[in-house]
């Protein structure tokens, strides 16, 4: 048996607008909408932005609801309510009717009655006055209140979890003595040593990392002539092939943190924590009671900037009701060689990246509480020795974009994105940059990032010495009366730069 196709939704009908709206007017059914004096030619008409004066205390009653749903526009208990929609859709009516004309328009700061008054023309304005509707260009802050208007209708669509059920009582917040400014105050250096435990979230993953010193001279063995060396840019300290050589030279835990207000210069800092940071927005301090909420009290404690230099009000609200909602932060945690992310924040935070998803164009979410790669080093180095041998044509990817609140990647451009993140490995950066020759070795334009050295350190810098002063010898020496050591090839010394972990 044939199904009946189901009914075609009708099509918005053509109402006009002078003779419903004059209707209305006289119909005193909306409260503000009325004439301005015996005339009846003029009239007010109530005009409120919701995040400059707050919520309508008239509720749902308003000309504009009344407007979409003669329209067709919006039907009860169907369309989802939209109230920047219908304003806006009243607003275009009205500009491009010959049979009103605007004549005034409230302030646009915070008056407590908003509103707009419009004049009825009898027979239309004149030729002068009238415009095309198709060529209607938007007035004297007419553009600023459209592009409210569009913020407005972005609220539904904040990335923001669904509110957590109450549980059981937490223990009490530590709270800070005084506001936090920004930059922020650094913590001093944590001193490595036996890392303190970490919840399970924050564990380990499978299998033991290996050394740094290990995995470079894996990846990247030192120059052999007509590989590396071959591609290196002429310099006369060969100050790569030193820091190939002595790795712990390289910022390894150092990164990058560059903050974008949509629309306002960007804010950045570079931090240099062991087991990396959390990038939050609150009043509450992370203590060792909260570690389950906050994350561990090691890692670097990044608060975002104050939005209130942003001048939109708009544009600051919804700013706020996103910074709201990460008081527990997104965690970037170094282990090993790598950087991940672990999200505990209420707002949703979307990435792109070396290690995200080969599907570019569509959201990468990060999961709640769920722990994210985001780099790796091991693999920007392979990337890297493949790039410089002519087998890839780009340079290996190491920035890292975080968006809250809204998707991305998508068709809108970062920078029209209300809170954005970026993130830079600032050791991949100076690889990369040594390899391409466009890092200056002035002493003037390179803040370099050096621990101070260890026992182990100091015990590394004195074999190279060592291997250094042999070197030298040998060079005052004929080849043929170097006597050869065994257990050693050819043009090696008895300190051969092997890569080999320390046990």
């Amino acid at each position: 048996m044939n199904q009946p196709a189901p009914a075609a939704l009708p099509p918005p009908r053509r109402v006009r607008l002078k003779p419903w709206l004059v209707a209305q007017v006289n119909s005193c059914q909306y409260p503000g909408l009325q004439w301005v004096n015996g005339e009846k030619k003029c009239f007010y008409i109530p005009w409120r932005h919701a995040t400059r004066h707050g919520p309508s205390q008239d509720g749902d009653n308003t000309i504009f609801k009344a407007w979409a749903k003669e329209t067709g526009k919006y039907t009860e208990g169907v369309d989802e309510a939209d109230p920047a929609k219908w304003k806006a859709n009243l607003r275009c009516a009205l500009n491009k009717s010959r049979d009103f004309r605007l004549i005034y328009d409230g302030p646009r700061d915070m008056p407590p009655q908003p509103y707009k008054i419009y004049e009825v023309c009898s027979n239309g304005p004149t030729p002068a006055e009238s415009q095309p509707s198709e060529d209607y260009t938007l007035g004297v802050g007419e553009e600023e209140e459209e592009e409210e208007e569009e913020l407005q209708r972005m609220l539904p669509s904040l990335s923001l979890t669904e509110a957590v059920q109450p549980g059981a009582p937490m223990a009490p917040y530590s709270l800070p003595k005084e506001d936090v400014k920004w930059p922020p105050t650094l913590q001093p250096p944590v001193v490595l040593g036996p890392p303190a435990p970490d919840p399970s979230l924050l564990g380990p993953a499978p299998g033991n990392p290996a050394d740094f010193g290990e995995l470079l001279s894996e990846v990247l063995p030192s120059p052999q002539p007509g590989t590396l060396a071959a591609s290196l840019p002429p310099t006369g300290e060969q100050l790569l092939p030193d820091l190939l050589i002595s790795p712990h030279m390289l910022p390894l835990t150092d990164l990058e943190i560059k903050f974008q207000y949509r629309g306002r210069p960007p804010r950045a800092l570079t931090i240099s924590n062991p087991h990396g940071c959390r990038l939050f927005y609150s009043q509450l301090e992370a203590t060792q009671e909260q570690v389950e909420l906050f994350g561990p009290v090691s890692l670097e404690q990044v608060r975002f900037p104050s939005p209130e230099d942003i001048p939109s009000d708009k544009q600051r609200f919804y700013t706020n009701q996103l910074l709201d909602v990460l008081d527990r932060g997104l965690i970037l945690q170094l282990q090993g060689q790598d950087l991940y992310a672990i999200r505990l924040c209420q707002c949703k935070v979307f990435w792109s990246g070396p290690c995200a998803s080969a599907h570019g164009s569509h959201p990468n979410p990060i999961q709640r509480e769920v722990k994210t790669k985001l780099f790796s080093l091991e693999h920007f180095l392979n990337e890297l020795i493949l790039f410089q041998k002519g087998q890839t044509n780009t340079p290996p990817p190491f920035e890292i974009f975080f968006c809250f609140g809204e998707e991305w990647p998508d068709r809108k451009p970062r920078e029209k994105k209300l809170i954005t993140v970026q993130v830079v490995p600032v050791a991949a950066r100076l690889l990369l940059e040594m390899f391409s020759g466009e890092l200056s070795w002035s002493a003037d334009s390179i803040r370099l990032q050096i621990s101070n050295p260890d026992l182990k350190d100091r015990m590394v810098e004195q074999f190279k010495e060592l291997h250094h002063i042999w070197q030298s010898q040998q060079q005052l020496q004929p080849v043929a009366q170097a006597p050869p050591v065994a257990g050693l090839s050819a043009g090696q010394g008895p300190w051969p730069m092997h890569p080999v972990g320390m046990q």
